[in-house]
């Protein structure tokens, strides 16, 4: 045994030793005759852990999983208990004492290990999981390269760069540094959020999604993106079966799958349960370690009274932009700055280790807390100091791997931040339309895009849902033919938001409604809104002229790119035409679609929905995200504009580093 890992071991054993000593003066049922019997406790456990923990595993892995973990806990408790009962001198008074004891174990090692940098996780993980997993999966050695994409969701290509200068991702400014890492920006189409852009990155086509959510007329129903059946629909029209990661790849914590077989927390797979293996199985690095749940549950709880902290502090010092932030959040940045983040880590490590040749993570953390704090806020920038640290332990495992790894890291869209429309006007999108809907009903979905609530959703549905069939309701959900009576389920109007993106249709009127019919049913509606302070421009189509459009000052007809007045896409940079052309021809192209406005000096726009940091539309960072790769990877030296585009560049890499399965021939991509 190496002198090095010899030493470690004897570090544990007395810091466990130490932990159990505290806690046996502190806990009235849980009793050490004295430091001898401390360390021989500390000993058996320690042994028990690395010999009876995996084997029970083998066999409770579905318990623990349906749990949640808390199945964990308790048996990692039973194990102390078996251990003291082989002491005279140690006595616990009952499984809750246990628990407790276990807790308490756990915070104490990892305050002081973090103190003296030892990683109690990291030790077991290298010299026990590895191999528990190479023998598991049969890893095969290979010297053809396998990639692991890690996307950090919503972070700016701007807000990268200001973050490595500043500290603030010590990681990736080091592969920059000394492994001569490069940093590309790239940009979105109009629609920039993650179903559209992990679409067109995944599975090379974001084509005829026009925002976060939509209405669709045809089927009578609006299509939310992270909802697990919406997410399998559309995978389901955008997939040809050869998507980025359908060559033995892994997909973990995704909207979209890529087409990979093997998919864990992955919304548009998550009810489907007929993939094979046992419930669980995905999760085995996870709880590999038996303090992992314990120390997972320690720090939701820290997080938790971080983020209670943070809100406090906002309002205490009148930080603005900002939002409203109730418990109820507190435990959704919990989820994904946490556990989450645990699980993926984990997962992609076991895939490393496992030798998969392509795998695809997104790390929600940031998104999530820069939606609710704001884009560079402190509390957002210590969540991004998190991401960053966790790939570096992914990192840590390519050394043990049994093929050669690229590590590329990315995102996949951007945030701008500002107050919100609501804030600024004191009302809402919705409220405006509503002035000019008569009697018909306006409804505003649900408008609050809260990708973390959604993501613990699947995880549990991950879980509790075995052999459900997946896009048959939404293929046949259609409700009544247009030509029949109004179905009552149907609003007359409904307005949806994706950040500074709005999207308004008419569900009862059949085709696309175009500016001459709104102006005939709706007078003064398109008016009010292209010259509403908060809009920048509104996109509706003419029988006539085709697409419009129109700002407060001017319009543009994109047809021939005629201008009359001022351009009202004059701010929105060169591509802004092209992107809100092509939306245009979606088959379903909401009847008005709008933008809010942007302010250059502060770099702000106004949410539809009440997010200080948003996305979906143009405007400042949310369109211009990056990609940051090894120097050897070429990129092109013309501007990179679409997901569309950066997809076939990530392939292309694949086909250099001998991934011969994506040299492919496929069919090209109508833009």
């Amino acid at each position: 045994m190496p002198v090095r890992l010899l030493g470690r071991l004897t570090l544990v054993l007395i810091l466990d030793a130490l932990a159990l000593l505290a806690l046996s003066a502190l806990l009235s049922g849980f009793t050490l005759a004295g430091p001898l019997a401390a360390l021989g406790l500390a000993a058996v456990l320690g042994i028990a852990n690395a010999v009876v923990w995996p084997l029970i595993l083998r066999f409770a892995l579905p318990f623990t999983v349906a749990t949640l973990g808390l199945g964990a806990l308790v048996l990692n408790a039973a194990i102390l208990l078996g251990a003291a009962a082989l002491l005279d001198d140690v006595e616990i008074a009952g499984l809750t004492e246990a628990i407790v004891v276990v807790l308490g174990l756990t915070l104490i090692t990892t305050l002081v290990g973090g103190v003296l940098a030892l990683d109690r996780g990291d030790l077991w993980y290298r010299h026990i999981v590895r191999r528990q997993l190479k023998r598991a999966q049969l890893a095969e050695k290979t010297k053809v390269p396998g990639v692991v994409f890690l996307e950090i969701d919503g972070l700016a290509h701007d807000v990268l760069r200001r973050a490595l200068r500043d500290g603030n991702a010590p990681v990736l400014a080091g592969w920059m540094r000394d492994r001569g890492y490069r940093l590309e920006g790239w940009e979105t189409d109009w629609s920039s959020q993650t179903g559209a852009c992990q679409a067109g990155l995944l599975h090379g086509s974001d084509d005829d999604m026009p925002a976060f959510r939509w209405w669709e007329k045809d089927t009578g129903r609006a299509i939310v993106t992270n909802h697990p059946r919406d997410a399998a629909e559309i995978e389901r029209r955008r997939s040809d079966g050869k998507g980025l990661l359908y060559a033995d790849g892994a997909s973990r914590a995704n909207i979209l799958s890529g087409d990979a077989p093997h998919s864990m927390l992955t919304m548009s797979t998550v009810l489907d349960r007929k993939r094979e293996g046992r419930l669980g199985q995905d999760y085995f690095a996870y709880f590999a370690s038996p303090y992992g749940v314990a120390r997972t549950l320690l720090r939701v709880i820290g997080e938790f009274f971080i983020e209670r902290w943070s809100a406090v502090q906002q309002v205490r010092r009148d930080v603005r932009p900002r939002i409203k932030r109730d418990w109820k959040y507190a435990l959704v940045r919990s989820y994904a700055t946490v556990i989450q983040l645990d699980l993926q880590v984990a997962a992609v490590t076991a895939d490393v280790l496992a030798g998969r040749p392509v795998v695809y993570t997104t790390f929600l953390a940031y998104d999530e807390v820069a939606h609710h704090s704001g884009i560079e806020r402190p509390d957002t920038l210590a969540v991004l100091r998190k991401v960053d640290q966790a790939i570096d332990r992914i990192a840590a495992a390519v050394e043990h791997a049994p093929r050669p790894y690229e590590l590329i890291v990315l995102s996949d869209h951007g945030q701008s931040q500002g107050a919100t429309f609501r804030q600024r006007y004191g009302e809402g999108l919705e409220d405006i339309v509503g002035r000019f809907a008569g009697e018909g009903e306006v409804r505003a979905e649900d408008a609050h895009s809260d990708e973390g609530l959604a993501s613990f959703n699947a995880s549990v549905s991950e879980v509790a849902t075995r052999d459900t069939p997946v896009g048959h309701a939404v293929r046949t959900a259609a409700g009544k033919r247009l030509d029949e009576a109004p179905d009552p389920s149907i609003p007359e109007v409904s307005v949806m938001a994706s950040g500074n993106l709005g999207i308004i249709s008419f569900p009862r009127e059949p085709g696309r409604v175009t500016l001459e019919q709104i102006a005939e049913r709706r007078p003064g509606l398109l008016d009010t809104l292209r010259g509403h302070p908060g809009i920048a421009f509104v996109l509706v189509r003419s029988e006539h002229l085709g697409p419009v459009v129109l700002g407060p000052a001017g319009q543009r007809f994109l047809n021939d790119d005629t201008v009359e007045g001022d351009d009202p896409l004059a701010p929105f940079g060169p591509f802004a035409a092209d992107h809100i052309r092509r939306t245009d021809g979606f088959p379903h192209c909401p009847d008005i679609v709008v933008n809010s406005t942007y302010w250059d000096e502060l770099e702000e726009v106004a949410a539809f929905e009440e997010l200080v940091g948003s996305h979906g539309g143009m405007g400042g960072g949310q369109a211009h995200p990056f990609v940051m790769h090894p120097p050897e990877l070429q990129w092109p030296s013309e501007p990179v504009v679409s997901s569309e585009a950066v997809h076939r560049i990530l392939r292309g890499w694949l086909v250099e580093l001998g991934q011969t399965a994506y040299a492919e021939e496929r069919e090209p991509v109508t833009r």
